[in-house]
Formats: C-alpha cells, structure tokens, sequence
C-alpha cells in the first residue's frame, strides 16, 4: 500500500515541478510564489483538519520543524543555482533518499532487505543518471556548498515526516503546522526585501534574467508580474503541494522511510515527461537509460513490496 501513496506522491510533486518549471519562465518573485503556495497548504490543512475533527496535539508541532526544514533546503537550492552549476546542485539535491535510508537505520532501526536495498540501488542510480545527463564539469564546484546544505535539509525534512507518523501526529494539523511556519519564513523573507528596497528576492535573478533572455530573442517578456498576482498564482502551485505532502506523510506511516522518499524523488522523471511532450526537448541516451533504470527498480520492488 505505501508504494502507492509514495506513487501519488511523486505525481503530486511531479506536477508542482512542472508548474514550477512553467512560472520559472515568467517575470515574478520566486519568494512570493513560495509564500503563496505555502499559504494555500496551510489554508487546506487547517480546514480539513477542523472538518475532519482530528486533534491538535503537541505532536503535530513536529510540523514546525517539517516548515524550517522545508524552506532552509528550498531556499539553500535556489541559491545554489543562483551562484553556482545548476548541473552540480540539481545531482546533489537528487540524493535525499541515501541520507533518510542511513538517519532511518541510525534513528530507528530500519534495515532494508538485500532486494529492497538493490531496487533502493537501482532507483537512485537512475535518478543520477537523469540528473548527470545535463552538462557537467567537477572542474566548477561553485554552488556545492548550497546544494549540499539544500540535500540535508530535504532529507531531515523526510525523516520528520517520517518521525511525525511514529509519534502518531495527527495528519492534517501537522501538515498545517508545516505549511504555517513556511509560509511564515518565506513571509519574513519577503517583507525584509520590501524593507530593503527591493520588491523582489533572491530569485529576482532568475526572472531578470527571462525578460533579458526574451529580449535578445525578439521576444516580448511581458510586464512584471505584481505581487498579488504572483501570491495567488502561488497558491494554485501549492494545491499540488498539500496534495503531494499528505500522501507522502500517509506512505512513511505504512512503508520505510528509505523507499517511500526514493520513489518519491522519481517526480523529476513525471517534469522530465513535461519537457519533453510540451516543450519539446529531446532525450539523451542518458536520459532514457536513467528513466529505463528508475522504472525498473520501481517494477522490482513493487513486486517485492
């Protein structure tokens, strides 16, 4: 049963990573977007919650750290990407689930078994050679600092989620608690570049670069998006969010934490597909042997599961 919640999962933050990659494109703050979509996770946890009467126990304050750890790593990426080889950082980032499958062993005792850890083996290695396709050189190491930061902060935030279920924390509330603290901090991040004069975050960047990028092409980059539009698009993102949370948080209650998060990082194969079929970018042979790769250790171990 958890590797179907851990299948949704990855749907759900398969589809977040596509809409990312889409509003990427456009003229906006990143810090906004992600308060928004931080904003509509918690919004949807608190009403479900309260709908579906579960208790706020202390141990739904577990959300609190799932929040901080949450926007350190994303917030940690996104530098990364900003100073230093995108390649470098996105195959850093791509390797939460080695360090939950050791801090699960370290914390709690959970071993895989000699095939679980071969199909845990064999999705990785698939993942990475998804990751590696892009150009890369070892030669530039700027931004590895970041990445590594962002790939610890991913697999605490696992492991809590993880941690939340054995302290039987109430679903719903502690997803609330995450979102609430994010949104929080992404809010926080947000009102301190107002007060610094500058309307826009770290990722500015990022979108200063589009519109000078779509300029050089004879491309009309459109006007800056205002920070309303942005937060409410935001929160349409964060639908696909809350959505991915609660099924990963339900698949660590039934499966290791190990497994659920490397299946669950098999997402980028979903934006992957996005690229492909809608923005028209080709495979490399690389590309195809990681997903042929990735594919398979998921047959493997749902036939072992």
């Amino acid at each position: 049963m958890w590797i179907v919640f851990a299948g949704l999962a990855a749907l759900c933050f398969g589809l977040r990573g596509i809409l990312y990659h889409y509003t990427s494109q456009l003229p906006l703050s990143r810090t906004v977007l992600l308060c928004g979509a931080f904003s509509m996770g918690a919004i949807i946890c608190g009403v479900t919650a309260l709908l579906s009467g579960q208790p706020w126990t202390s141990a739904a304050l577990v959300g609190i750290q799932m929040g901080v750890f949450s926007f350190v790593a994303n917030a940690s990426m996104f530098k990364g990407f900003a100073v230093g080889k995108a390649s470098l950082v996105a195959i850093i980032t791509a390797l939460p689930a080695v360090l939950v499958v050791i801090g699960a062993y370290v914390m709690w005792g959970e071993a895989l078994k000699y095939t679980q850890l071969a199909a845990f083996v064999v999705i990785v290695a698939g993942i990475l050679l998804v990751r590696y396709s892009n150009d890369l050189s070892l030669k530039n190491l700027q931004g590895a600092q970041w990445g590594l930061l962002s790939l610890v902060m991913f697999a605490c935030n696992d492991l809590s989620g993880s941690w939340s279920t054995k302290l039987e924390a109430p679903l719903f509330p502690t997803l609330f608690f995450m979102f609430a603290s994010g949104s929080l901090c992404y809010g926080i991040w947000w009102l301190k570049d107002r007060l610094a004069g500058r309307r826009y975050s770290l990722a500015a960047a990022t979108a200063e670069a589009t519109v000078s990028a779509a300029a050089e092409d004879g491309r009309d980059p459109g006007i800056r998006w205002s920070e309303r539009r942005t937060f409410l698009t935001g929160m349409l993102v964060g639908t696909t969010n809350a959505a991915g949370m609660m099924m990963i948080v339900t698949a660590f209650d039934h499966g290791k934490a190990g497994l659920v998060s490397a299946v669950t990082a098999l997402n980028v194969l979903i934006v992957l597909l996005y690229t492909r079929f809608v923005v028209k970018e080709s495979f490399t042979r690389l590309e195809i042997t990681g997903m042929a790769c990735a594919f398979g250790g998921i047959l493997f171990l749902r036939l072992i599961a």
